[in-house]
């Protein structure tokens, strides 16, 4: 197993390389020398920047989406005008593309305002104004070049109320598999606080999410989705991962993502019963009919995030690590923004989310004990988490057994 860019965690099971990923010449030309079977584009800038349709061009199989259709995540208009066509649930929206006509398009909304970046910008894109003077403001730091070209188109939505949760799909373009749930935390701080980031932790299952409701998501957002995906000539092949809303009118869809998600695949991971290369090939080469419904195991899955110091603004960057003995009673360390620091052998920080220390157990509280038991056990003194990754669920359980 090959993996570009890779990183410490990564290396210990597959060979890392460092390779521009936007010579998509030089990426077949590795793929057709090594004889690769399959690629997996876990990111989401080569899946809109088309990487999947060079490669599929020459013969090689491809699990991620075509430039096309990656829009779904590449795009918000764009996957806002296929709900219109499908009718699919979703907020109510504006799409911008100058900063007088934002202004004036938020005359239609009250407040709190939600402002999203068109484009991708790492997950943090999205501005929540709780008042006309912040929306203003907001606005003109987007146009202004603050999420750079992300921003120079911008989305303005109705507030929803609700709960968020995330739901995956696999599929090839026609047969649609289901594939877990989860609950992602996008603020930086405790108790849902702070600026938005890519993400600080994450559970699954999310049994908000229950049969019923997922069954309405699956019929009147994913199902159709793909459907009109196709309709229009873009077939979706890969995994759809859907943010949704739990509302008072039911399930709606705030955004779609092309990838699995981080923090979210870790912890569907650790419960997933199967080999994901079987599924991801099947979906590759237009066979998913043919497989069974992907198991999970019935525990408990949490993940938290350790991040540098700073993020989700400048990062501090080049902090020591010391894993310890994380890993003894079962707990799982995902490597994100780390490097091995060749002088001194010393695991050091390299970017804003560093590590993702996740963990099961037969309940959520137990998953999320044996998780932080883990964090403790690691040095890092210029890295931070927060300390209440599935406070809600955690909360609903003890009222339910209190």
């Amino acid at each position: 197993m090959f993996a570009s860019p890779g990183n410490p965690g990564i290396a210990q099971c597959a060979s890392c390389f460092a390779m521009d990923l936007d010579d998509h010449d030089l990426v077949v030309g590795f793929c057709e020398q090594e004889r690769v079977g399959l690629v997996v584009i876990g990111p989401e800038a080569p899946l809109v920047d088309g990487l999947a349709d060079s490669l599929r061009a020459e013969g090689i199989a491809v699990f991620g989406p075509s430039r096309a259709a990656a829009q779904l995540e590449g795009s918000k208009a764009f996957t806002k005008q296929l709900c219109d066509r499908a009718g699919i649930p979703t907020a109510g929206y504006a799409h911008v593309v100058t900063l007088d006509e934002a202004l004036s398009a938020l005359d239609r909304f009250s407040a709190p305002f939600v402002l999203k970046a068109d484009g991708l910008a790492a997950g943090k894109g999205v501005v929540i104004a709780e008042t006309r003077t912040e929306a203003e403001a907001a606005l003109s730091d987007m146009f202004g070049g603050k999420f750079g070209d992300a921003g120079a188109e911008v989305v303005i939505e109705e507030f929803m109320a609700g709960e968020e949760v995330s739901c995956f799909a696999l599929t090839d373009g026609a047969t649609i598999l289901s594939f877990g749930t989860a609950q992602d935390h996008k603020r930086v701080g405790e108790g849902d606080t702070g600026p938005n980031t890519g993400g600080m932790g994450a559970y699954s299952p999310a049994p908000i999410l229950d049969p019923v409701t997922k069954g309405l998501v699956l019929e009147r957002i994913i199902a159709p989705t793909v459907q009109q995906m196709a309709k229009d000539g873009h077939p979706y092949s890969g995994v759809l991962y859907a943010g949704l809303m739990l509302t008072s009118e039911g399930p709606k869809l705030v955004e779609y993502n092309c990838r699995f998600g981080d923090p979210e695949c870790q912890v569907l991971m650790m419960r997933f019963q199967g080999d994901l290369a079987d599924y991801m090939h099947a979906c590759a080469t237009n066979r998913l009919a043919s497989m069974q419904p992907p198991a999970f195991s019935a525990d408990s899955a949490m993940t938290v995030v350790m991040a540098a110091m700073g993020y989700p603004g400048t990062p501090d960057k080049g902090g020591a690590i010391d894993l310890r003995d994380a890993e003894a009673n079962g707990a799982k360390v995902f490597h994100a923004g780390t490097t091995l620091d060749e002088d001194d052998d010393t695991l050091r920080a390299s970017g804003g989310r560093v590590l993702n220390i996740t963990a099961t157990g037969a309940t959520l509280q137990e998953a999320r004990d044996a998780a932080y038991e883990a964090v403790g056990k690691i040095d890092f003194p210029t890295g931070f988490c927060r300390k209440d990754i599935g406070w809600r669920e955690l909360a609903r359980g003890k009222k339910s057994t209190g």
